[in-house]
């Protein structure tokens, strides 16, 4: 049912960061309540990281009644209900309308990358003398320790790196352990797998498994982890996308996105429950139409961020309903802020963070929901305004984290999760 606010809601050894490397968690039970409490209800969770800033109105929030230097070059496509529409680069996703939810109403006060990440995936604004964590770090911790260990897997994986929103300090006042385990390449580059596991003369799996009966129980946990990663046969194929079908590489589509979300899928399915997929290029400036809609003449594929973006979500999320995975999987497809209401002397969009889109997908998600709006020209969150200390409680939420409890710093302080005024947006919820 289509649901509105009143249309008035990873020694190192020889790749990666070891950095988060954990062994995968056994999944607990979902809580038994009523429909209305979501706690814990997410077991998993993919975050689509737009870096950059992703732009509002070419995306989940267009505005076709606009003056020509608002509404921009895209044009809209007529979602599945009436009266809702995105760009016209989302057609995939204009026909699965019912199964996510869209925050048209995110606002914050914060306009440079950096800061702005900061404050996107931690809640707080940074300037405090704690840094708070990103919200994926602690909910990671929490799994590591949740349960016996089932394998070497990694609990959380960054495609291809966490360097999110340029190099925010994203584990905050957390051990740099608590970094996900990086991989360092786009799951679609030829040499991915040769990166991962490179063919070396002493990298034997015999060599491997002397040295992790050496280090003992005593020994360093990362790097026995990471000998266990190396010597299972079965990790690597998890990692290796050409076990696909051409068919379902062409349905999540050529570009990183889309090969990363397929991946994604793949991880997910094997057990890592966390996985961050960072997309860059969104910073659109200039050349706006080329940049998010056309691609680049001569690119190995001519298809701009948009649609790309639209075949992945699309792929990604077909394959976790089909499977079933959706149930217990929270999707956050989101950047740092949006873009500026007008088109600027050089065809694109600056920073703004006073309004901009969010898209939430899957385990206590209401699915179907347009929550909240921006004004006429997407220049301010006009209903329901949603801030970025209210998102990360809702995510900390979904994932069986409480945004209200009190956790002591390195230095003695004790700091609330998600600062006192955020709140969680109960109405988005399932």
């Amino acid at each position: 049912m289509f649901a509105t606010k009143t249309i008035s809601r990873r020694d190192s050894l020889v790749f990666g960061s070891l950095a988060g490397f954990g062994l995968a968690a056994a999944n607990g039970k979902r809580a038994s309540a009523g429909p209305s409490d979501t706690l814990g209800s997410a077991k998993r969770c993919v975050l689509v990281w737009l870096d950059g800033g992703p732009s509002h109105l070419e995306t989940f929030d267009p505005k076709p009644e606009a003056a020509e230097e608002v509404r921009g070059p895209l044009g809209v496509i007529n979602t599945r209900h009436a009266g809702v529409v995105f760009s016209a680069g989302l057609p995939q996703l204009a026909q699965r309308v019912d199964q996510f939810t869209v925050i048209r109403s995110m606002t914050s006060p914060v306009g440079e990358h950096n800061l702005a990440t900061h404050y996107a995936l931690t809640g707080h604004i940074p300037g405090g003398r704690a840094v708070a964590p990103a919200f994926t770090l602690p909910v990671s911790t929490k799994l590591q320790t949740a349960g016996p260990p089932l394998s070497s897997l990694p609990i959380h994986v960054a495609v291809p790196n966490f360097n999110l929103g340029g190099g925010a300090k994203l584990n905050g006042f957390l051990d740099r352990a608590t970094l996900p385990w990086t991989l360092g390449s786009d799951a679609g580059d030829k040499d991915f797998l040769q990166r991962l596991w490179p063919s070396s003369p002493g990298l034997d799996i015999e060599r491997l498994q002397r040295r992790r009966e050496l280090l003992g129980d005593a020994g360093d946990q990362a790097l026995a982890s990471a000998i266990d990663l190396l010597s299972d046969p079965n990790v690597r194929r998890t990692f290796d996308i050409s076990q696909e079908s051409a068919k379902t590489r062409q349905r999540y589509g050529g570009k990183p996105i889309g090969q990363n979300c397929l991946l994604a899928r793949r991880l997910l399915e094997a057990g890592i429950p966390i996985v961050t997929l960072n997309n860059k290029g969104w910073d659109t400036h200039d050349r706006l139409r080329d940049r998010l809609y056309d691609g680049y003449t001569g690119a190995a594929t001519p298809v701009g961020l948009v649609p790309s973006l639209d075949q992945a979500i699309a792929a990604l999320l077909d394959d976790l309903s089909s499977t079933g995975l959706i149930d217990d999987t929270l999707v956050v497809v989101m950047g740092e802020f949006g873009r500026t209401p007008k088109i600027n002397s050089l065809g694109g969009r600056d920073h703004w963070s006073r309004a901009y889109s969010v898209l939430l997908a899957g385990a206590g998600i209401q699915p179907g929901a347009i929550y909240g709006s921006s004004d006429r020209v997407g220049e301010t969150a006009h209903e329901d305004p949603v801030t970025p200390a209210d998102l990360v409680a809702t995510l900390y939420h979904l994932l069986g984290v409480d945004p209200a409890e009190r956790i002591a710093t390195p230095d003695g302080q004790q700091m609330r999760r998600t600062p006192e005024e955020s709140h969680i947006v109960t109405s988005i919820l399932a």
